[in-house]
């Protein structure tokens, strides 16, 4: 087990349900009828569950899994499709739901291969965006916090397969 953990709150667990709930009024008024969400695995988990919790009308859902990241604390460039959709998006309303947006590497990977789907519309909500590791101009549409340059697990969130069961979002200090 890695000898890190968080040393300090980030965002609270009541923080994380007044924006989610905040988020996912916004995105069932820009989409009322039937939504189609893609979470990626593992760590948006549970952003997307207190999403969906938190909609009403019709959501179906699947999952993807990427890999941008090796055990460390950054991104290693590279990335990988590890788990693939379960259902056809031709032709539907997709939201892609992602934990952090760091580089943009991954998202942008993501984005391209489900827009080669034929998907009516196609957006993105993630829990977390860091401006200023980008490394690509990505676009998000819904963002619940921006923050610095910090290492942050919780809610999802990982540190070598750790800590993603935090109520919270916590920082770990290099």
């Amino acid at each position: 087990m890695a000898d890190r953990h968080p040393t300090r709150v980030l965002i609270s667990r009541e923080q994380l349900d007044t924006r989610v709930a905040e988020m996912a009024r916004q995105i069932r008024a820009d989409y009322p009828g039937n939504l189609h969400i893609v979470a990626v695995l593992k760590g948006a988990f549970m952003f997307m569950s207190d999403l969906v919790r938190n909609m009403e009308g019709s959501v179906s859902m699947d999952f993807m899994a990427v890999s941008s990241y090796a055990k460390g604390t950054t991104s290693s460039g590279e990335v990988r499709l590890v788990k693939d959709l379960d259902t056809a998006l031709d032709g539907r309303d997709v939201l892609i739901v992602e934990d952090i947006v760091d580089t943009g590497l991954t998202l942008t990977y993501l984005q391209e291969i489900l827009r080669a789907r034929n998907p009516r519309t196609l957006r993105t909500a993630c829990l977390l965006s860091k401006p200023s590791r980008r490394k690509v101009d990505v676009g998000v549409e819904y963002v619940g916090f921006t923050i610095e340059d910090h290492f942050v697990v919780g809610y999802g969130l990982d540190y070598a397969e750790q800590f993603r069961n935090l109520p919270y979002i916590g920082v770990i200090e290099s």
